[in-house]
């Protein structure tokens, strides 16, 4: 990408909204003489600008249709007693020729079938198309490539190719009260746009995700989930993601997954399915005034860091406890959900320069990052989708064999079929597996062997009851439902 460019764009883009804000405010002054002319030739050239760019992403933007299973409330007690059929609808973009669309894991939670609408290249009348007068694009069956529910994003693949892509803008670029535009179908309403500004670059909204989000007061709205966040370059700046609000609208405080993030998990579900998150073997906390004046800081403010595990990847390059860290990897952090971002978006080859104040020295450390891979990490890059897909109950599975056995300690048996993965929009039932579950009986009949699964659910009619026994988290449990 031309940075140079793409910035002469943008401040042209505010030099733009800046002049039409400045003759709105001059033509209200009594005395002032404004020209007219001028004022109508700037207006034409800043919709003009608005009505190509919107031409050329709205192609990009898909309406993602979910049907499957959902938990519903009975009476007002909260407590969930009723499973439903439910229809979702999402937004998505495509960001590959090939058939590649980046949603939100939550749009496409529990599905069983995943539908997508292409929007119809731009020409001729808008007005005819948005009424349904010109021909629309059919429907497109998708498949789930892969979910990451802790970053909540999800890759579809629908079987075309040559499809309008939108490439990733640079997220370090990205500029408080810089001009967006959301894309998405609000409310069912289809191929809507909103514009507005970046209000915060990296705002820490959810605790427990380390992860920091765009805000923008660009109107979103339900079903604007999964759509892009466009920059005035047509380049995604960020996912729609969700909205704090009250009444359940809008109310200026949208929030997107920023881009860097989403081409980090979107080339990971590619080419794994899953996501290979990865550390480097600290802890951190946010520097208070408190924490400053307890441990005599040089500074108010800033990231700490409160333990360094022994052996790990950032003790061997030298980091301590107490050192407060400054940058990483050039990015001046205000906060340990940033830095946390940061970290855990890197590639499992990466090495990050660490800029650390020590005292009142000042140091730069180079730390290698380290997978942080579970058991099931590993499992699921032994699957193979061709040979290991089971489709009456929606999962990838793998044989415990005596090599896995050895590698999964607390087996409490050491045969059986291991749940490597969800294959969620080809699930025919409800079945409640998760993603680590052993099956080891199926209506009391032992499972040794993937070939055993699969023969024993070929002899179970639809409608007719069936039981797998299930190993989870070292517990033997029975797992019930009806196969459709």
């Amino acid at each position: 990408m031309n940075v140079a460019r793409n910035r002469a764009a943008r401040r042209a883009s505010y030099a733009s909204l800046a002049a039409l804000a400045f003759l709105m405010l001059s033509s209200s002054l009594a005395g002032q003489t404004t020209n007219t002319g001028s004022r109508t030739d700037l207006l034409s050239q800043f919709s003009s600008s608005l009505d190509a760019l919107t031409l050329r992403v709205s192609p990009s933007v898909v309406q993602v249709q979910v049907t499957g299973f959902q938990a519903v409330n009975e009476g007002n007690s909260g407590d969930t007693s009723l499973v439903a059929r439910s229809r979702v609808l999402g937004s998505g973009v495509i960001v590959d020729p090939d058939g590649y669309i980046v949603t939100n894991a939550h749009v496409v939670r529990g599905a069983q079938r995943v539908r997508v609408f292409l929007t119809a290249s731009p020409g001729g009348s808008q007005v005819r198309a948005s009424l349904g007068l010109t021909d629309r694009l059919p429907a497109m069956d998708a498949k789930i490539v892969g979910i990451d529910p802790t970053i909540d994003l999800a890759l579809l693949k629908v079987d075309a190719s040559g499809l309008p892509a939108l490439s990733f803008a640079d997220y370090n670029s990205l500029e408080k009260g810089q001009i967006v535009l959301a894309f998405g179908n609000p409310e069912g309403f289809e191929n809507s746009v909103s514009m507005g500004v970046v209000s915060a670059v990296a705002r820490q909204v959810l605790p427990d995700v380390p992860s920091v989000y765009i805000q923008t007061d660009a109107p979103i709205n339900p079903g604007n989930s999964g759509g892009p966040l466009v920059d005035t370059d047509g380049h995604i700046v960020g996912i729609n993601t969700f909205i704090v609000s009250e009444s359940g609208g809008s109310q200026g405080l949208g929030f997107a997954i920023p881009s860097s993030t989403v081409e980090f998990v979107y080339h990971e579900l590619r080419q794994f399915g899953h996501v290979h998150h990865v550390v480097i073997g600290v802890d951190l906390q946010q520097i208070t005034s408190d924490l400053a004046q307890g441990l005599n800081l040089v500074q108010q403010e800033g990231i700490i860091v409160s333990d360094v595990q022994p052996g790990g990847p950032a003790d061997k390059a030298g980091l301590e406890i107490g050192d407060i860290l400054e940058s990483l990897d050039g990015r001046v952090l205000g906060s340990t959900a940033l830095a946390k971002m940061i970290i855990s978006t890197r590639p499992s080859d990466a090495v990050l320069q660490a800029v650390i104040l020590r005292g009142t020295q000042k140091l730069t450390l180079q730390i290698p990052v380290k997978e942080d891979r579970s058991d099931v990490d590993q499992i699921a890059d032994l699957s193979d989708p061709a040979k290991s897909l089971v489709s009456r109950l929606g999962i990838f599975g793998v044989d415990i064999n005596e090599k896995l056995a050895a590698e999964l300690p607390g087996l409490r048996r050491p045969s059986g079929v291991i749940v490597a993965a969800l294959a969620a929009n080809m699930l025919e039932s409800e079945t409640d597996l998760q993603q680590g579950d052993m099956i080891h009986s199926l209506n009391g009949k032992t499972i040794l062997t993937l070939d055993d699964l699969r023969s024993g659910i070929r002899g179970v009619p639809s409608g007719t009851p069936m039981v797998l026994q299930i190993e989870r988290g070292g517990v033997l449990m029975y797992i019930a439902f009806e196969l459709e």
